[in-house]
């Protein structure tokens, strides 16, 4: 039995609902067989992040190296990279093996509100890493963050999907899960501009969505979809993985991308 590869670089979750662990779970429930070059280790639960180690940058580098030498990689995705310097040697890693399909999450804050990236480390995102991005997936926050301004609306949804891209990217899509009202994200592509509504599930447990949307779309990458039709297939899928969500823990509970 053959599978598409793909690859997650990102830290771990030892709570079990974002990161790593949620990517790996939504690789193996879209049928691609997932790997793994770790970040970071966070100790982590719903509630909070008590502790992180970044793993050194050249087992970082070796992980990736191992990983696509030997199995081959058809789509990656990158999500908590905490540093400059994990940035650039990631970076450097992603252009050396020519991987063309990568998802950029890019991570910034738990969802418990630890801060998952070093301040520093914004403007290697920008020179670095986003032009490297088939599509880049920030919701409202990391937006503003990315673009230097507030969204309050959806026409400010819009013009951001317009500015990510004129940063690199190949793609983008701004996610309206933190906007009020019906869950509207926004792609742009440079040719076509596309809303994608989605209903809003009133649940606490959305711990690992975005890790989970991310991952769902290098997975349809993977398995050859273009990248709005693999944008559209990882919206439902992370509607149904909200739905779904687990109700575990004292705090935020994840996400269930095996439903």
């Amino acid at each position: 039995m053959k599978l598409p590869v793909a690859l997650t670089i990102a830290g771990s979750d030892s709570g079990g609902g974002a990161g790593i662990q949620a990517d790996l779970k939504t690789f193996a429930a879209l049928g691609v067989h997932g790997t793994s070059a770790i970040t970071a280790v966070t100790a982590q639960n719903t509630i909070t992040v008590t502790d992180i180690h970044e793993i050194p940058v050249r087992v970082i580098r070796a992980q990736i190296d191992a990983v696509v030498g030997d199995l081959g990689v058809q789509a990656a995705k990158t999500g908590m990279l905490v540093s400059s310097e994990i940035i650039e040697a990631v970076s450097a890693a992603i252009r050396a093996h020519g991987i063309e399909n990568l998802v950029v999450d890019p991570v910034m804050v738990a969802k418990g509100g630890a801060r998952l990236l070093h301040n520093d480390a914004i403007a290697s995102l920008y020179k670095y890493l986003l032009p490297l991005a088939a599509v880049v997936t920030p919701n409202i926050p990391e937006a503003e963050v990315l673009l230097g301004r507030k969204l309050a609306s959806l026409d400010d949804r819009r013009r951001a999907a317009r500015d990510l891209v004129a940063l690199g990217p190949r793609a983008a899509v701004v996610k309206g899960g933190h906007a009020e009202g019906e869950a509207v994200d926004v792609y742009w592509d440079g040719v076509e501009l596309v809303e994608l509504p989605g209903r809003r599930v009133h649940t606490r447990n959305t711990h690992g969505s975005g890790c989970a949307f991310s991952a769902a779309i290098a997975a349809g990458m993977a398995k050859g979809q273009s990248p709005l039709d693999a944008v559209r297939a990882a919206k439902i899928f992370i509607a149904h993985a909200i739905e779904s969500s687990l109700d575990v823990g004292r705090g935020h509970g994840p996400v269930n991308p095996m439903f």
